[in-house]
């Protein structure tokens, strides 16, 4: 049986998952999707992004973790609450017994696609090619697939074991 990798791109609107499966030196999707926390206030989002991130967790049963890391941009209201979003997804993840792994963003696009700093649409198509998709995915879970990819093509899925 492969080692699953729960691959996790945080948003305060959309947050990306996936769940990649590497055997040997090969790797497959297995499930993958958004979670749009719900809620009028930001405490009832986050809330809602717990329990979603609790429940993802729960049903792909990952052997270890992946989360993109997150980067100062210029608007420090959105970098809050990015950085909010991934800290309330850091503790569902952190209430299990698994290995969490962060990458920045230009280490997943350097590993994935070769260039740290490619564009979006260059990361879906090779997240399309690498897991021979029929279907490009959203955006959000094709940063999260990349995250797992990261983790895999570094080798790294290797001492999660």
């Amino acid at each position: 049986m492969g080692v699953r990798v729960l691959g996790i791109d945080p948003g305060s609107r959309a947050t990306g998952w996936a769940l990649v499966v590497a055997e040997g030196n090969r790797y497959h999707l297995e499930s993958s999707g958004v979670m749009r926390p719900r809620g009028g206030d930001r405490e009832r989002r986050l809330a809602d992004l717990y329990r979603s991130a609790t429940e993802v967790v729960a049903t792909s049963a990952p052997d270890c973790a992946v989360i993109e890391s997150s980067f100062s941009g210029r608007n420090p209201k959105s970098g809050l609450a990015l950085a909010e979003c991934r800290g309330v997804i850091l503790a569902a993840l952190g209430c299990n017994d698994f290995e969490i792994t962060s990458y920045t963003p230009a280490e997943i696009k350097s590993a994935v696609v070769g260039n740290g700093r490619a564009e979006k649409q260059q990361v879906i198509y090779m997240v399309v090619r690498l897991l021979k998709l029929s279907d490009s995915p959203p955006s959000d879970a094709a940063d999260a697939m990349a995250a797992a990819l990261t983790h895999i093509h570094l080798g790294r899925w290797r001492q999660s074991r």
